[in-house]
């Protein structure tokens, strides 16, 4: 059983997440919050699989309480889908950067949501890998130049050639193609290169293939 927490000041916004994910067989409302503080609490209380993360809330916004939960050694397990009304928006991008999974528009059909959902609890990428690579790579570029790459010397030359391709929003089957492997070797390549520098998941390693360099906007492999 999927167990998701929801954080939305707006209570029919709410209501309308609960109906749909609880009506699901494999996936339970845990608990719901209507501010970032109170959402930083019921994910310590009840440890949810998955949040539903809207940015904007009174008290302590969604980015700020994603970076609190993120940085939890006991929460390490917790995936944040941040919420927001429009697809390119600079605190989706930082909430990515601290820690989110990814990002969901709150007008997303139902069936995606759903998936989204099993998805990022499964560890299986990236929430809409190629809209949120456009939003990553518009803020890439709009801030300062890319960090020193010195993080990626751990990563041996496959490694980083399997980033980079994650980096540009492919999945393990389309690297697996791209790089003539199968897709359990590409599997492994990514989490490999996650362990080595520390990425929760596919999200971080896309922020870390931008700020390092190794990806540039408008790269496509």
């Amino acid at each position: 059983m999927i167990r998701v927490l929801l954080a939305d000041d707006q209570l029919l916004v709410r209501a309308g997440f609960r109906a749909l994910l609880d009506a699901q067989e494999d996936i339970e409302v845990v608990g719901e919050a209507a501010d970032g503080a109170q959402a930083v609490r019921l994910v310590r209380e009840l440890t949810p699989d998955a949040v539903l993360m809207d940015i904007r809330m009174p008290l302590m916004d969604g980015l700020a309480a994603t970076r609190t939960i993120t940085a939890d050694p006991a929460l390490a397990e917790v995936r944040v889908v941040v919420l927001t009304t429009f697809e390119l928006d600079e605190y989706v991008f930082e909430a990515i950067r601290a820690g989110a999974s990814g990002f969901l528009v709150k007008d997303t059909e139902p069936a995606e949501l759903l998936r989204a959902v099993r998805a990022v609890v499964g560890g299986d990428a990236l929430l809409s890998p190629g809209v949120t690579r456009r939003l990553i790579a518009e803020f890439a570029a709009r801030s300062k130049e890319p960090a020193a790459a010195a993080d990626l010397d751990q990563l041996t030359d496959r490694e980083r050639e399997v980033m980079a391709l994650v980096g540009i929003g492919l999945s393990n089957e389309e690297i697996a193609r791209r790089l003539v492997v199968s897709p359990l070797t590409a599997k492994t390549h990514v989490s490999r290169a996650m362990v080595k520098l520390g990425a929760r998941d596919r999200a971080q390693l896309v922020v870390h293939a931008y700020e390092s360099g190794l990806v540039r906007p408008g790269w496509l492999g």
